[in-house]
């Protein structure tokens, strides 16, 4: 199957390896999505996903493979202009609701009672200052999104972005093609692997 043209491909699968992979693979990664046509500010945008899906230390480990072989200095927009978090929380809440469609509202009840800084963050954050930015579309976020996901143990989150991967207008054969990536890499468990096709199968029958 090639749904994703090959830069969209290279590109899941070095979201794919950000949450376990070493730095030497991330690096043959990053040189390999270089080399299908994956423009270097996607890549950039991975370091500031990743963060946001498996934490700031794969992050960072990310980062600086990438940098290694990028040497560039990453546009870092508006992200550090922290007067304009009214406009994040704007544009994340147009992003978050493209994402969660008819579930929004719930996710924002649901996550309030969990703690309500979490609530302010996830929409500030998460889907406005990080995955509202302009460097990469929204299609490829969720789709890389799926793909960090898929290794953790995270069925609710990752329910939520196959869905979210659908809303943001990919079709249903990128969505698969990305899990048949993710069936090919040595860190995801049969069993998260399985869960994550279970997982599809219910959303896409």
């Amino acid at each position: 199957m090639n749904a994703l043209d090959a830069a969209t491909a290279a590109l899941v699968r070095v979201a794919a390896a950000i949450p376990e992979a070493h730095e030497p693979e991330l690096e043959t990664r990053v040189r390999s999505a270089l080399d299908a046509g994956a423009a270097t500010a996607w890549l950039d945008e991975l370091v500031l996903a990743g963060v946001l899906f498996a934490g700031f230390p794969r992050g960072l480990v990310y980062a600086a493979a990438l940098r290694r072989v990028a040497p560039h200095r990453a546009d870092g927009g508006d992200a550090t202009e922290y007067e304009r978090w009214q406009e994040w929380a704007r544009r994340g809440e147009v992003t978050c609701k493209t994402i969660y469609g008819a579930n929004y509202q719930k996710l924002r009840e649901n996550v309030l009672k969990l703690h309500p800084a979490l609530d302010a963050w996830i929409v500030v954050d998460g889907y406005g200052r990080i995955l509202s930015r302009p460097a990469l579309d929204l299609r490829r976020r969720e789709l890389c999104s799926v793909a960090m996901l898929v290794p953790q143990d995270t069925p609710r989150q990752l329910h939520s972005h196959l869905r979210g991967a659908l809303n943001a207008g990919a079709t249903k054969d990128e969505v698969q093609e990305v899990l048949d990536l993710a069936a090919t890499e040595p860190s995801v468990r049969p069993d998260r692997l399985a869960s994550a096709v279970g997982l599809w199968k219910e959303l896409s029958s």
